[in-house]
């Protein structure tokens, strides 16, 4: 694709949800795109280059985790594609996008080996009370000092919410250290990995550790609210490396508090980033990672050049 600059397609990068958005710039130029990068976040602002008319002749954005919804596509009248940077599309208007005719493309599959080792070292390191023992030794104790015993991690029951393609790695590596485990998830009608399809319910009746794989919808958000942990066994352990809206916030701090839940390890919290009060940041009782499942030195570079190269496919079609 060659043409002289002011016929060239414009691509526009938003904010690239904390991924240097460089490596897919110079990707999308080198195939005969112009990119537009804008100075701040949402809602569309100043840019920074090009003039404010180059921007509305976006055909493609390529956006990060801040909500993108109708206000912003009617400021790209002529956009075509939305690509983001991340997994999950629910940061986007579905409905919007789709009444203006617009494509969503997430980026499928791209860290799904690096969430699911994440998920399995928080449930590891709450199991196994690391924070406990680093405590003491921090205070100049050893193990005498230690007023926790960890449990047999072969006795328990692993549950997965959600049994897509991060769950079922999860599943995977996990496997040989759990005695039994179990998953729900209504559009998945086959197991592997000796995973046990059970109802919601029942996993939540059953499980000793309930680990969180489902995207941000209407269904989801909320998902684990105070019915749901009220139905675990005292004890349990839960564990978010997906969407901070799946759970209730307020009735998991309760849960802690009461001993319903031992603990809650996280990588996600409410806001990105979450506020320098939220007191699910220092509690004693949960391990809280800063949205990092998805990195590694491989999945990085996807991230950068992946959502360029889906527009760059899409439009040589």
């Amino acid at each position: 694709m060659t043409a002289a600059a002011d016929d060239r397609p414009v691509v526009v990068i938003t904010e690239s949800g904390g991924v240097d958005p460089g490596g897919g710039g110079a990707l999308l130029e080198e195939n005969g795109f112009e990119v537009v990068v804008l100075a701040g976040t949402l809602p569309i602002g100043e840019v920074s280059g090009p003039s404010s008319e180059r921007r509305r002749a976006a055909v493609a954005a390529i956006i990060g985790l801040a909500p993108f919804g109708a206000n912003e596509m009617d400021q790209l009248p002529d956009l075509r594609i939305i690509a983001t940077t991340s997994t999950g599309v629910d940061m986007v208007d579905a409905r919007a996008a789709a009444d203006r005719g617009i494509e969503v493309v997430g980026l499928g599959g791209v860290a799904t080996k690096e969430v699911a080792t994440h998920a399995l070292a928080l449930i590891l390191a709450s199991l196994r009370e690391v924070q406990a023992g680093m405590d003491v030794v921090r205070g100049g104790g050893w193990t005498s000092e230690l007023t926790v015993t960890p449990p047999d991690i072969g006795r328990l029951v692993l549950g997965l919410v959600g049994f897509g393609r991060i769950a079922r790695e999860t599943a995977r590596i996990a496997r040989p250290l759990f005695g039994r485990i179990v998953a729900t998830d209504p559009f998945v009608t086959e197991s592997e990995h000796g995973v046990e399809l059970v109802e919601f319910d029942d996993l939540l009746d059953s499980a000793d550790v309930v680990s969180l794989h489902v995207p941000a919808t209407a269904d989801s958000r909320g998902l684990i609210a105070r019915d749901a942990l009220a139905r675990l066994r005292p004890g349990a352990l839960l564990v978010n490396a997906s969407r901070a809206e799946i759970v209730d916030s307020a009735a998991v701090l309760d849960a802690l508090e009461s001993g319903r839940l031992s603990r809650y390890a996280a990588d996600v919290l409410d806001g990105e980033p979450p506020a320098a009060d939220d007191p699910l940041r220092s509690h004693p009782r949960t391990i809280v990672t800063p949205h990092m499942g998805f990195l590694s030195t491989s999945s990085l570079e996807r991230y950068e050049l992946d959502p360029a190269g889906a527009i760059i496919e899409r439009f040589a079609r």
